[in-house]
C-alpha cells in the first residue's frame, strides 16, 4: 500500500503487530509480487514469500504456502528460519510489462519454485515493486529465507543476478498503442470480442477508477453515436448522483446526470453522461448498486463505488454479453483469466491516470537513484546479499 505521509506502512503495521505479540511470536506472511519488501520489513518479519503468477492466479495457492511454511516450524520445533538474505535491486517496471505469462517474466519466475525446493531453503521470491509510488523503498527485491547459511545467500544473489541481466527484455504482454489507435483497430476488426485495456486508471494497480477521459473519447466518436454503430461496453465508471436518479427513475427510463472524476480531476473533468437506463443491479460487495446506461451505441456501466470488472458473470449479471460485443473496454492493465479466454483480440491503450504505463514521463523525486529504466545507462548495481537479523535481534 502506499498511505501519504508515510514511507513503509507495512513494516509500521509489523511493528505494531510485534510491539503487541513480542518477539517469539514467529509471523509468516504472503504478499502481491508488485509490492514492496524494505529493510525494515524484513527484519519484522520471519516467514515471507510471494506470488509466482502476473496474472495472479496461484494467489490462494501462495497464501496457502504461507501458513503451511508457519505450522511445520511450528510442529518440527525448529522455528524462525536461521537466515534471511534480503537483496534490493534497483528496477522499478509496471506489471504490464513483467506478466509471468511471458518471457523473461516466465523464466525468471520459474526459478522460485525449485529454488524454494533446496534442503536448507524455506522459501525463494522475487518482488517486481511498484512503480506508481515516489518512495525510497520502490523497487524490485529477491529475498531468501533458509537454515543453510551459503544456501540462503547464494541463492538470493543467483536469482538477483539473473533478474538484472535480463532487465532490458521486458516489453509489454500484449500490443500497446494511443487510446484512438486502439479505438480505430477495435472498430475496422473482425475479430470480436475486441477488448481495449484502459491501462492508465487500472484500480486494481492503484488507479482512482473514476478517470472520465477515456470515456469521454469515445463517447465523442462518431462511430458510437447511433444505436446502429459498433457495439462497445465500457466497464466502468463511478457515478453516485447517477445512480441515485436512475434508481428513482427505474428502467426505461432517460437519465442525465454528472459521472466520474471526483478523485482525479486531473486529466478530464466530469462527464455529464444521458440515456437509457437498460439495467439496475443491488447488493454488490463492491459497487453497492451498478446501473447500465445506453448512448447511442455504447453501454456504460455506472457504479455507486468503484469495482474492477474481472469476470465474465459481472457482465452478464447485468444482462450484458461481452462475448456478443463487438469492443469492450475495461479499467484493466493485463487482462486476468477470464476476460484473456473471452477476448478474440485485445490491446492496451496508453491512456492517463494513476498509473500511467509511460514511467519515464513521470516526476519522480524520492526513489533512490539511479534505477533502470530512468537510468538506462547506470553501472552494474551490488547484487551481494544483506544479511537481515531475526526479528527482536
Amino acid at each position: 500500500m502506499s498511505v501519504q505521509g508515510l514511507d513503509d506502512p507495512e513494516a509500521d503495521y509489523t511493528d505494531r503487530i510485534r510491539a503487541v505479540v513480542g518477539n517469539k511470536t514467529i509471523i509468516s506472511t504472503c504478499m502481491d509480487l508488485h509490492g514492496n519488501v524494505s529493510q525494515r520489513l524484513a527484519k519484522s518479519l520471519d516467514l515471507i514469500t510471494c506470488y509466482r503468477l502476473a496474472p495472479h492466479e496461484d494467489a490462494m495457492e501462495s497464501k496457502e504456502r504461507a501458513v503451511k511454511t508457519l505450522l511445520e516450524r511450528l510442529e518440527n520445533g525448529k522455528g524462525k528460519p536461521k537466515y534471511k538474505a534480503w537483496i534490493p535491486i534497483p528496477i522499478l517496471l509496471p506489471g504490464e510489462k513483467t506478466s509471468t505469462r511471458i518471457d523473461p517474466g516466465k523464466s525468471l519466475y520459474a526459478q522460485t519454485a525449485p529454488a524454494s525446493a533446496q534442503q536448507g531453503i524455506l522459501d525463494a521470491s522475487i518482488w517486481i515493486g511498484y512503480a506508481w509510488a515516489d518512495e525510497p523503498r520502490n523497487r524490485a527485491v529477491v529475498m531468501v529465507t533458509g537454515d543453510d547459511l551459503v544456501k540462503v545467500k547464494n541463492t538470493a544473489e543467483q536469482l538477483a543476478n539473473n533478474f538484472w541481466d535480463v532487465r532490458d527484455q521486458f516489453e509489454f504482454v500484449a500490443p500497446v498503442a494511443s487510446l484512438d489507435h486502439c479505438l480505430e483497430n477495435a472498430i475496422n476488426s473482425k475479430k470480436a470480442p475486441f477488448f481495449i485495456s484502459d491501462m492508465g486508471d487500472n484500480p486494481t494497480a492503484g488507479g482512482a477508477g473514476d478517470v472520465t477521459w477515456t470515456l469521454d473519447k469515445i463517447l465523442q466518436r462518431r462511430e458510437f453515436l447511433s444505436s446502429e454503430g459498433p457495439s462497445l461496453i465500457y466497464a466502468s465508471i463511478p457515478g453516485s448522483e447517477f445512480v441515485a436518479k436512475s434508481v428513482k427513475a427505474g428502467i426505461g427510463a432517460e437519465v442525465e446526470a454528472y459521472v466520474g472524476a471526483l478523485v482525479d480531476d486531473r486529466f478530464s473533468p466530469p462527464i455529464l453522461l444521458s440515456g437509457t437506463i437498460q439495467a439496475i443491479k443491488y447488493g454488490d460487495r463492491h459497487a453497492e448498486t451498478e446501473v447500465v446506461v445506453k448512448k447511442g451505441s455504447v453501454s456504460v456501466i455506472v457504479t455507486k463505488k468503484r469495482k474492477p470488472y474481472h469476470y465474465e458473470k459481472d457482465f452478464t449479471d447485468l444482462g450484458l454479453t461481452p462475448r456478443d460485443s463487438d469492443i469492450v473496454v475495461v479499467k484493466i492493465g493485463y487482462l486476468v483469466p477470464e476476460l484473456y479466454a473471452i477476448q478474440a483480440d485485445w490491446i492496451m491503450a496508453l491512456t492517463p491516470g494513476g498509473v500511467d504505463q509511460n514511467l519515464e514521463r513521470l516526476q519522480y523525486k524520492r526513489v533512490i537513484r539511479p534505477i533502470f529504466p530512468l537510468d538506462k545507462n547506470m553501472e552494474s548495481p551490488d547484487l551481494k546479499a544483506r544479511m537481515i537479523s531475526l526479528s527482536g535481534e
